[in-house]
């Protein structure tokens, strides 16, 4: 099998994508998995949360889109055992436009991904890619090239307008380019236990999606947001506040599915 790919997306920004990436891959290579995340958003800020400056990123996901290097050879080492990272940079703003009339602009991540081999004798189990904020050719990449997505919601009022413009998103992508594409999980974000519409943001979703939301609640945080100004994931920056924990639960629940997707 190839490594498992999960696309972290949503149209909307702001809403934790990239912080989800970072300490979602750091959660898993803490317990022995091999991760590559895939920086696929122009502002590169997984990039940045990572420890990856934009003086050190001679090598991008742009090179490997154009066809000119593989993801491994365009992956960086994290801080983080076994994380490493694709970083991204401006060059991607005009990827759209250069590939605007190839026949296989959606499937240059897809193919770049198959080309790593299988995780038992490739470098890596799973592949995190953090998506721009925008339902671009880069997205649509990304969903091309996933096993299965994972959405961070936002405790907000409009979160399920938003959530439900996605879901038309895969589910075309679905009968067009990925037949194999699935919801792994909404995770609930900056989650405010003191605020009262956060939980009835909640109560709704968990309603409305049923199964599919994770029963982790990723609560707001000071800690999530400061670590990525110091170039590391949370769980380095601050492993006992409650945004780290937190993703150490998400990671555990995603592996529990993970085991039964397998077993199914």
């Amino acid at each position: 099998m190839s490594p498992r790919v999960i696309t972290v997306a949503n149209q909307k920004g702001g809403v934790g994508k990239t912080t989800t990436a970072i300490n979602l891959g750091t959660a898993l290579s803490a317990v022995g998995q091999r991760v590559l995340v895939v920086d696929m958003d122009p502002q590169g800020n997984a990039s940045t949360g990572l420890g990856v400056g934009r003086a050190d990123r001679s090598t991008s996901i742009y090179d490997v889109l154009s066809g000119d290097m593989g993801l491994d050879e365009a992956a960086v080492e994290t801080a983080v055992p076994r994380l490493h990272v694709v970083p991204s940079t401006l060059d991607l703003l005009g990827f759209e436009q250069e590939v605007m009339g190839a026949r296989d602009r959606a499937f240059r991540l897809k193919r770049a991904v198959q080309a790593l081999g299988p995780a038992e004798t490739g470098p890596y189990d799973y592949v995190l890619v953090d998506c721009p904020p925008s339902l671009n050719l880069l997205t649509i990449n990304a969903l091309a090239a996933a096993s299965s997505v994972l959405v961070p919601l936002q405790c907000e009022f409009f979160a399920l307008e938003g959530l439900s413009q996605l879901l038309q998103t895969v589910d075309h992508v679905k009968e067009t380019l990925n037949p194999e594409l699935t919801i792994h999980g909404i995770v609930l974000t900056m989650f405010d236990r003191r605020n009262n519409l956060s939980t009835q943001v909640m109560e709704d979703v968990r309603e409305y999606m049923g199964g599919r939301v994770y029963e982790t609640v990723i609560p707001r945080n000071v800690r999530l947001s400061e670590a990525p100004s110091f170039g590391k994931p949370a769980l380095l920056y601050d492993i006992n506040c409650t945004g780290s924990q937190a993703y150490i639960r998400l990671a555990s629940e995603i592996i529990q599915r993970e085991r039964s997707l397998r077993a199914a």
